[in-house]
């Protein structure tokens, strides 16, 4: 059984990045800026930002947070986009979610330009996602085929069970694998027989947020399990797989944590690169 480690996953993109951001500095005289918006005082919210600041800041990318309260109008949320869509040194936009009740999320999201949308969030996007154009894609799905990618697992011709219908992972995943030449099956709380469809798959990705959900009998022997899950269960992070059972009959699977999670924010971050990339002819 082969563990797939998103670590070694961020590690080589982290180092990919820092020398490309490197050389646009050295060579274009640009600082580039992902803009980090908070709205309010969610703590999940405000500790994520953080996060993605040091690490933005770990690669040489220069990551501000734009702190705004949870009393502010719509209006001046939409300037302040306005304001970041128009500042040149800025190649990424991240909203963090959730906005104010008081507040529509998606008419916030889709004001970002789509060129600076780096968590793929926007109308346009995901219609280039559907229709196979070129675009930025949510950073959970795009970690996934990343860690297929590094650990040279190829999807073509395979059968792939996704567990979890999200706008955010579910439904985007799906795209990309059949961007791969998988044969997808999207499984969700409606599903008869999810063992069943589970059993049969080559590759089988859990998305549903449930701590436990895919066990080990539900794997063929050999199958590739990622897990994308991050539950908390008695005070520890764990994932949607039942990850001992499921080892012991997977040809490879991602832990939790220190799989997928590990390079979600590394997307991010990736993203912006590509946005650079645009105008910079040396990446």
């Amino acid at each position: 059984m082969q563990l797939l480690k998103g670590k070694d996953v961020a590690a080589f993109h982290s180092h990919r990045m820092a020398q490309q951001i490197q050389a646009v500095r050295e060579k274009m005289g640009i600082d580039p800026e992902l803009a980090i918006v908070v709205v309010g005082d969610d703590a999940p919210s405000a500790m994520y930002a953080a996060s993605m600041q040091r690490t933005a800041r770990s690669v040489g990318l220069k990551a501000s947070i734009y702190r705004e309260a949870a009393d502010i109008s719509e209006a001046d949320l939409l300037a302040l986009i306005d304001r970041l869509n128009e500042d040149p040194m800025v190649f990424g936009i991240l909203l963090m979610m959730p906005l104010p009740k008081s507040i529509d999320s998606q008419c916030i999201i889709n004001r970002i330009d789509p060129s600076k949308d780096v968590d793929g969030l926007t109308d346009a996007n995901i219609a280039n996602l559907y229709t196979g154009r070129a675009g930025f894609v949510p950073c959970t799905p795009q970690a996934v085929m990343a860690i297929l990618d590094y650990y040279h697992i190829s999807l073509s011709g395979k059968e792939v069970v996704i567990v979890g219908r999200s706008n955010v992972v579910g439904k985007p995943l799906s795209q990309l694998c059949l961007q791969q030449n998988a044969t997808v099956t999207v499984c969700h709380s409606r599903t008869n027989d999810l063992k069943a469809v589970c059993q049969r798959a080559d590759v089988v990705i859990a998305a549903a947020g449930k701590a436990g959900l895919v066990t080990g009998d539900m794997i063929k022997p050999g199958a590739v399990v990622i897990d994308v899950g991050i539950n908390r269960v008695d005070g520890k992070t764990v994932g949607d797989v039942a990850f001992d059972d499921a080892a012991l009959r997977a040809g490879a699977i991602t832990p939790v944590p220190g799989g997928v999670g590990a390079v979600t924010t590394m997307m991010i971050l990736e993203n912006v690169v590509c946005g650079i990339a645009r105008i910079a002819t040396i990446l």
